[in-house]
């Protein structure tokens, strides 16, 4: 479906690829700014260019080199992934249409999530790791135009070291975080995931969303 009105959130594909918008500047001639799902890979673009998608139950995609499934009949544990698809946020919380987050803790089927997020059970489904028999491919419009060795390389983490287009973040960068307005060091890193000094632990995805995170002091800075 072609898109006229853009909105902060929404599933895309652009060049045959699922992408998400973060943010519409309307004033430039690409005005639409988005972040590829399966690398994090930011794109400008116009709305012209790009087909709208509302993500569905069973549907799977790419997110940061690894593969999920979208299941709302899942009931969420501790270090499972959530999709807001219904976001109804309170006056305290901060997260919007299609925001991934971690989640923490659970009560009666609501979350709160590594983000101090307290997301109800209406507004999210759950991402569960991998391919679920049935699924359906979303990671690609067409999925037929994709080479199977970039299929396979797309669902390896590994490769997005070696992917210069995005600053990836390192033990002691500095970063600012906009929603808290506070200044946090990293002291630790998975794969996937960063720890900042004062015990946050969030998805590297965020660190490098520039809505979310700001780069203050990099470690390398070779750029």
């Amino acid at each position: 479906m072609k898109l006229f009105q853009v909105r902060k959130g929404q599933f895309v594909f652009y060049q045959n690829e699922l992408h998400k918008v973060y943010s519409v500047k309307p004033m430039f001639k690409k005005s639409v700014h988005l972040y590829r799902l399966k690398d994090m890979k930011q794109i400008l673009t116009s709305a012209p260019e790009i087909h709208y998608y509302k993500p569905q139950h069973h549907d799977t995609f790419i997110f940061y080199g690894k593969r999920y499934t979208i299941d709302q009949d899942v009931i969420p544990e501790p270090g499972d992934f959530i999709l807001i698809t219904k976001p109804t946020p309170d006056f305290l919380d901060h997260y919007s249409l299609n925001d991934i987050e971690k989640v923490d803790s659970i009560e009666d089927g609501n979350v709160v999530t590594t983000r101090d997020n307290g997301v109800k059970h209406h507004e999210y489904v759950v991402l569960v790791r991998g391919r679920k028999e049935g699924a359906t491919e979303i990671a690609y419009y067409d999925k037929n135009l994709v080479p199977e060795e970039q299929q396979i390389e797309d669902e390896s983490i590994s490769y997005l070291a070696e992917n210069d287009d995005v600053i990836k973040p390192s033990v002691g960068d500095v970063y600012y975080d906009i929603r808290e307005q506070t200044k946090a060091i990293i002291v630790a890193m998975t794969v996937d995931e960063v720890v900042f000094g004062h015990g946050v632990k969030v998805h590297i995805s965020e660190v490098i969303d520039d809505s979310k995170y700001e780069l203050i002091y990099q470690v390398n800075e070779d750029f």
